[in-house]
């Protein structure tokens, strides 16, 4: 973005926080209509063999992965300048922290997505879910779990640099490797082998509403890094002469993350007087998450309070939530962040985060088969 008149730059953080909000409305209704859910597509496939849910969900993926790379082509977004394509690659945070965002999603109903789009439909325990992983999620960015974070899992990297890869995404791993010529064409190469996998099944070919649902969630992701990729990007902000990404916590590209946002929205409610706590793009879009959803849900007439069954279900939404917050700030993202935001620039620590947030999320489906079968 060419410099911009210090007026103009002060109306940004305001038109990036804005729009995201806008987009996470769609989001979050659209989600809530079609019911929008990588733990349920993974238990729809364990218990009953449905892959419905789960070709949305890759569909969202392939989708994402094509738009971020014709943003990419055509100069409106540098993917390089996010948190996911570093070129030293943090593949025990991404497993672990995968793995434990997993297994908590399961155990507290829904991943950071889900969880916004429950508490906008009446979910009171999704209410105390987003507030325990924002508590969780912020120790792990600054407090008692932060340090177990930086001390015993951040600093098992893999450096891709004597490689000659500036950068951990597939495409740049494999010019450096000697195949230059599918760097540019590799995303739609795989976003190709995705489609043919969600659509070489004709039941889901008969089902618009899925296929409507897959593609405007992958389309609403590639909307969120044009907005802060490209419309919040500042080449050389005035007051610092610095390149500058507007309004995001990170202080780089950003789309959609439903994890860390959780605790910067507390933070900011909490230090709503300190001037340096502002609307971002993430606390954004978590807000506008829960009002789409809210919107449907009343329109719809689906809006229901919903409450607590026992004092286990209670137990199993607190562990599940502070395991979805260490979880997902230390592999980088939940099934959103990662799972197709982090996905769609093809990077290692985003695909080693997904299968590990996935063998987590089986496993404690399989937990939770075993508990009913003991109980009965």
């Amino acid at each position: 973005m060419a410099a911009m008149d210090p007026a103009d730059v002060a109306k940004l953080p305001v038109l990036v926080a804005s729009l995201a909000f806008v987009l996470a409305f769609v989001f979050g209704a659209v989600a809530n209509r079609v019911n929008f859910c990588t733990m349920g597509a993974i238990a729809d496939i364990v218990n009953f063999g449905n892959w419905h849910r789960m070709r949305m969900w890759v569909l969202a993926i392939a989708v994402a992965i094509v738009g971020s790379a014709i943003l990419v082509l055509t100069g409106h977004v540098d993917l390089n300048k996010s948190i996911y394509t570093g070129a030293r690659v943090a593949w025990v945070s991404a497993i672990v922290g995968g793995f434990l965002f997993g297994f908590g999603m399961t155990l507290a109903s829904g991943c950071g997505s889900k969880t916004l789009i429950r508490a906008g439909a009446g979910n009171l325990k999704s209410w105390i879910v987003f507030v325990m992983v924002g508590i969780a999620a912020y120790m792990t960015l600054r407090g008692l779990f932060a340090v177990w974070r930086t001390s015993a899992l951040d600093v098992w990297r893999l450096d891709l640099t004597p490689l000659g890869a500036a950068t951990s995404d597939l495409p740049t791993i494999l010019a450096a490797l000697g195949i230059p010529a599918v760097k540019p064409w590799l995303p739609f190469v795989v976003a190709a082998l995705l489609a043919l996998f969600v659509f070489k099944d004709a039941e889901f070919r008969k089902s618009p509403e899925l296929i409507v649902g897959g593609l405007v969630i992958g389309l609403l992701v590639v909307g969120g890094w044009y907005v802060s990729g490209h419309l919040g990007y500042l080449a050389e902000d005035p007051a610092t002469l610095e390149e500058k990404f507007v309004a995001t916590n990170s202080g780089r590209a950003e789309s959609f993350s439903f994890v860390a946002p959780a605790a910067y929205l507390l933070e900011l409610l909490m230090m709503w007087t300190d001037t340096t706590r502002v609307l971002t793009f993430g606390i954004a879009a978590s807000l506008g998450m829960i009002a789409g959803s809210a919107a449907y849900a009343l329109v719809s007439k689906s809006f229901r309070w919903e409450s607590f069954a026992s004092a286990e279900d209670v137990g199993n939404h607190l562990v599940g939530a502070t395991m979805m917050g260490f979880g997902g700030v230390t592999a980088l993202g939940c099934t959103i962040g990662q799972g197709i935001t982090g996905v769609s620039t093809l990077a290692v620590g985003s695909i080693l985060t997904l299968l590990a947030i996935i063998g987590g999320c089986l496993l404690a489906v399989r937990y939770q088969m075993w508990r009913l079968e003991r109980m009965a």
